[in-house]
Parts: structure tokens; C-alpha cells; sequence
């Protein structure tokens, strides 16, 4: 059997049956409602051969259910899907698999210890065969990665892959299983600027090749970079199709459809921290070990002064999360000390963090910041029962908390009840009410992960003013983001994170895109 033979992906062969002018992929009037929620409201768009088509909408405006729809995994109530221009029913995901439909998650479906081969034909074989053909699949893999430019070696096991590399995995699993309508999912949320720029050459290369991608993403700047088209839904429905470049589109056109007013994301204006300034945080030579017993925060020291931002840019697994729950208290540190104002904290003790006056917004909003099954009324007394306010000895003043969350639920404009469980929130009120609850505390540190991951651009405006008003207040801010945009846009300094260790320091006002990326891929320094 030649190589050639088992790699259908390369041509997309399914584009050449397809009608001039007809969509590889549309929805036609879709409709899915749930339980007191119409989800779709007969939405219609298409999808071209060869195009890279971006579908944005804020957080519950119907994308997610649609893409299920696509993908085989939900039933339209009305409406339906079409594939080259004919109606297609689709009953299961293996469904959309056989028609060459694919969705890559934000969260990556990979078995560590498997190495790249293993995982792009696992549950997966063109014919019935007892035996793995090792040799050959891992051939046929390494054609296809280089015919696209996603380099990865096929027999590295997953564990040994940089978050850049894992998602080239779960693209080239589409590719190796014949897709030629790809859907992606936020692709770019854990990417360096350079690893972005490579996808970006591959989305092209495959629409040139003749597939069709859908691209989903809340960072407008990168859809106008790589798309051709772009559909906006709202509240469900298909507000309409832009052009990308025949009708002159820009964020702040896309960001008014998406959410029916103009938006601007707040940026920290040019303010050096005076010299007189005191030190809110100091972060002395630590060292901190994962759950695996291996170093990956080594010898790090920082210093943040209050109202200071102090953007820590890099790839996700370079010790960002054991260095915040070092400095919280959540994870013992095996060396080094961590001082807030003047008070030394103990190592390992969060309740030591918290009287210092530490808050932390993680980065898993809803595992460790939040109790989801919990209301929002209990997760605003979390940190706050031991008060006189809210409790009388081991007694909670049930009263106090329900007024005290009204409150906060109006100050910090979270749209719910105290009610409400807090998994009935959208992500941007369930990330409010994080905030809400860690900086009615009173904090001198903030420590923020992740602020903006997987919020649309409304949700991004609100939580971006929160953080500037905190460190308005006084407050010192580490903010841990794998977004550079981000960082670039609220720091006042910018920390570059590798292997556990900061490679440099750079001024965002006057910082070279390019040469962080480097750093954060290891590969440069800083001063």
C-alpha cells in the first residue's frame, strides 16, 4: 500500500465534488431550544471551500450549540444542516466524522503517556485490522505534519509536548481522519505570538488546499488576520456576514455587532510607579515543586509596589500556577520567602496569606475560585464567615451575607440573584463575582490568573475595569496571563516566565512582540 494511498487529507478529494459557488458546510434556519432558553433562533450562515470563516458572538449567543449541531452531537429542532449543497441528518458525531466534519475543543482530548501517533489513530482505523501498522501510521503522520507545516515528531510522547505542540496533535488528528471542515474552538488561547503565527500559515495552507475551517475565537485582531469571512450571532440569532476584506472590517465594527453598542477595552495609561511607592509584594528566591515532586518554579524573585500591575507573560506549564499557589499559601514552597508589606507569610498556610491581605483569582474559575453547586451567597461568604459582620461565633448571620452579596452583585454589575448557583452563571458573571468576593476583602496583593479566558468582548470591558480600579485603590497586581495582548494592555511591567524562571523585564510600552515571544519559547533574555 503506498503512503500516498492512505492520505486523503492532502487534496481534500470530498472539494472536488462540490458545486462552483457552493457551501462545503452550511446551516439552514437551525433552531434548538432548551428548557426556557432558544438557544438558536433560525440561524444561517455558509461555509465555502476553501475559506477560513470566523463565527464570534458573545458567551451564550448560540455558537457553542450550533457547533454541536454541525459536529453531530445535537439534533436541530428545526432547520438543518447541508454538506455541498445537500440536506445531511446527522445522528451521531461518526456521522459528521464520515462527512469530513471536525471540531478540535479548547481543551485538548490527549493521553499523555501515548506518544503522537498513538494518539492521532487511537479509536480510529480506514479498515479493520488487529494490529497496529507502527512503522507506516507513524510515516503517514510525519507526512502529513510536514505537508502542513506543523512540525511534531510522532513517535514524542504527549507528556514530553509543549501546549503549541499538543494542539498541532489534535489538528493533525482531523487531518489524518480525512477532515476537510474543520472546526476550532478558541485555538490560539494557549499559543505564543509565534506559535500563533505558524497556525495561521497552516489555517491558510489548508484553505488553499481546499478545505474549510471555522474558526472561533474572542480576539477580533486575529480574525481579521486569518479570516475571510466572519458571521456574528446575538442573542442566538445571525446578526449578519461581513466580508473581511472588501467591507473594511475592524474590532470595534465586529465588537458592535457581536454586542449591538460600541466597546473599548480599557488599557492602563502610561503611569511610572513613583519611586516612593512601597513594596506590597516581595517574592525572595523561591523554589516550589509540582505534583509530580519535579522543580518548576526555581530561585524566582519579583517585586510588585502598590498599585502596581505586573503582567507575567508565558506559555501555560512554565510553573505560573505553582508560583501563585505558592505565594497564596495553597502549595509549600521548598525554599525562599514571600513577604507582603512587612509581614513574612508561612510557608504553606493560605489562612497566613489571607490575613495579610492576599486575594487570588485562579485561573480554574469554577474548580478553585468557585464551588459551581454551591449559591452565590455561599460563595461570597467563603472567605468572609470568620467576620463579626456575617457570623456570630460558629453561627453564619444568614441575613448579613444575602444583604452583603446584594450588594457586591450590584457594585461589581454581576447580572443574577444570590440565588442563583453560581454554575447557572455565564462566565463573565461567574468571574465578576470571584473578583467581587476577593477584593471586597480589603486585599494589599492581588493575584490574578487567566482574568479574560473564554470571556466575549462585553464580559472582557467589565473585569478589565475591575482589575484597573484595584490597582487604582492601591493595590499590587500580579496578573498571569497567557494572553500578551493582555499583559501588554494592563501591565506596567511586563515579566517573561520560562521553565520556572524569569528570563527578563520589559517595559509594554516600548516591548517588541517578537522578542517576547522568544522569551517565552526560551530563547531570549531580557532586560
Amino acid at each position: 500500500m503506498s503512503l500516498e494511498s492512505v492520505l486523503p487529507t492532502w487534496t481534500f478529494p470530498g472539494t472536488q465534488l462540490a458545486k462552483p459557488g457552493v457551501a462545503a458546510i452550511g446551516a439552514r434556519a437551525i433552531t434548538r431550544r432548551f428548557p426556557g432558553v432558544v438557544a438558536n433562533d433560525k440561524v444561517t450562515f455558509d461555509v465555502m471551500p476553501g475559506e477560513v470563516h470566523a463565527l464570534l458572538g458573545e458567551n451564550g449567543s448560540g455558537k457553542t450549540t450550533l457547533c454541536k449541531i454541525l459536529t453531530g452531537l445535537y439534533r436541530p429542532d428545526e432547520g438543518g444542516v447541508v454538506i455541498d449543497g445537500e440536506p445531511v441528518h446527522f445522528s451521531s458525531p461518526r456521522d459528521a466524522y464520515q462527512a469530513g466534519v471536525f471540531m478540535v475543543q479548547q481543551h485538548f482530548s490527549l493521553v499523555e503517556r501515548l506518544t503522537v501517533a498513538e494518539n492521532v489513530v487511537l479509536g480510529w482505523s480506514r479498515q479493520r485490522e488487529f494490529f497496529c501498522r507502527r512503522k507506516e501510521i507513524e510515516a503517514e503522520v510525519a507526512a502529513t505534519s510536514a505537508e502542513f507545516h506543523m512540525a511534531v515528531d510522532p513517535t514524542a510522547y504527549i507528556w514530553q509536548l509543549s501546549v503549541g505542540e499538543r494542539q498541532r496533535v489534535e489538528i493533525l488528528k482531523a487531518l489524518y481522519r480525512g477532515a476537510r471542515i474543520l472546526i476550532l474552538d478558541e485555538p490560539t488561547t494557549v499559543l505564543t505570538p509565534v506559535e500563533c503565527e505558524h497556525l495561521f500559515t497552516s489555517l491558510r495552507q489548508m484553505a488553499s488546499a481546499g478545505a474549510s475551517v471555522i474558526f472561533i475565537s474572542h480576539k477580533l485582531r486575529e480574525v481579521l488576520a486569518v479570516c475571510d469571512r466572519v458571521t456574528v450571532l446575538r442573542k442566538g440569532r445571525t446578526v449578519g456576514s461581513v466580508d473581511v476584506r472588501e467591507d473594511s472590517a475592524e474590532p470595534r465594527m465586529l465588537a458592535r455587532m457581536m454586542v449591538g453598542r460600541d466597546i473599548t477595552l480599557t488599557k492602563k495609561p502610561p503611569s511610572p510607579i513613583s519611586s516612593k511607592a512601597e513594596v506590597a509584594l516581595r517574592v525572595n528566591n523561591i523554589s516550589v515543586t509540582n505534583n509530580f515532586g519535579h522543580v518548576s518554579v526555581r530561585e524566582l524573585s519579583l517585586e510588585i509596589s502598590q498599585g502596581e500591575i505586573l503582567g507575567l507573560a508565558g506559555v501555560a506549564g512554565n510553573g505560573q500556577r505553582e508560583l501563585a499557589e505558592a505565594i497564596t499559601g495553597l502549595r509549600s514552597r521548598t525554599g525562599g520567602t514571600i513577604v507582603v508589606g512587612a509581614r513574612t507569610l508561612r510557608n504553606g498556610q493560605p489562612r497566613s496569606a489571607i490575613e495579610a491581605g492576599v486575594a487570588y483569582v485562579p485561573e480554574d474559575r469554577m474548580g478553585t475560585g468557585l464551588v459551581p453547586t454551591l449559591k452565590v451567597t455561599d460563595n461570597v461568604a467563603l472567605k468572609a464567615f470568620r467576620s463579626p459582620d456575617l457570623s456570630w461565633g460558629p453561627i453564619i448571620r444568614s441575613k448579613s451575607v444575602l444583604n452583603r452579596t446584594r450588594e457586591l452583585l450590584d457594585r461589581f454589575d454581576v447580572r443574577g440573584t444570590p440565588e442563583n448557583f453560581v454554575r447557572q452563571l455565564s462566565g463573565g458573571n461567574a468571574q465578576k463575582v470571584l473578583l467581587a468576593r476577593e477584593m471586597s476583602c480589603g486585599p494589599k496583593v492581588l493575584v490574578v490568573a487567566a482574568l479574560t479566558r473564554g470571556l466575549d468582548v462585553s464580559a472582557m470591558e467589565s473585569v478589565r475595569a475591575l482589575l484597573l480600579k484595584a490597582a487604582s485603590e492601591g493595590v499590587g497586581v500580579l496578573l498571569i496571563s497567557e494572553d500578551l495582548d493582555e499583559v501588554l494592555d494592563l501591565a506596567d511591567r511586563v515579566a517573561v516566565i520560562y521553565a520556572g524562571q524569569i528570563m527578563g523585564v520589559v517595559d509594554p510600552n516600548d516591548a517588541d512582540r517578537e522578542h517576547i515571544g522568544l522569551m517565552m519559547a526560551g530563547m531570549g533574555a531580557g532586560a
